[in-house]
């Protein structure tokens, strides 16, 4: 299995774009069956995209848990928020909210990386590319 890892540029400069696209990246895996991981970098950034997740549309819900949690309760939620990698069931998905390209993407099938339209933004995400193609992945580029 080749991980295809996807950044996803925002043209979009409000504060909360990149994360809001997230929870409807989320969205879209978990309606296609898909189990996924959406990553931090803190337990404070998990409980932030957590809330966001309940409240991003008034038009659908994206069963979902922070991970580490019960056992049962993660077996059965598709989405999971960590601040790290989660467990070996949910790897069709990773969602990198975190400034630094993961040290395991290659065991997802995908990895999507969310762009801000900030250049701070822009120059972690060239550092995150080049992690990617260090590790023999060939990233994709998609403006939105």
């Amino acid at each position: 299995m080749s991980t295809q890892v996807d950044f996803y540029l925002l043209s979009d400069s409000e504060p909360r774009a990149a994360l809001k696209t997230a929870c409807r990246l989320a969205e879209k895996a978990c309606d296609q069956g898909r189990k996924v991981v959406v990553r931090t970098d803190s337990s404070a950034a998990t409980a932030q995209f957590d809330d966001l997740l309940w409240t991003f549309s008034d038009r659908s819900f994206v069963p979902h848990c922070i991970w580490p949690g019960d056992p049962l309760l993660v077996a059965a939620t598709p989405v999971l928020v960590a601040n790290s990698s989660g467990p070996d069931t949910h790897r069709d998905v990773l969602i990198n909210l975190a400034p630094r390209a993961p040290d395991d993407g290659a065991v997802f099938e995908r990895v999507l990386e969310i762009v801000a339209a900030d250049d701070a933004a822009k120059q972690l995400a060239r550092t995150r590319w080049r992690s990617y193609r260090d590790a023999g992945l060939e990233p994709k580029f998609h403006t939105l």
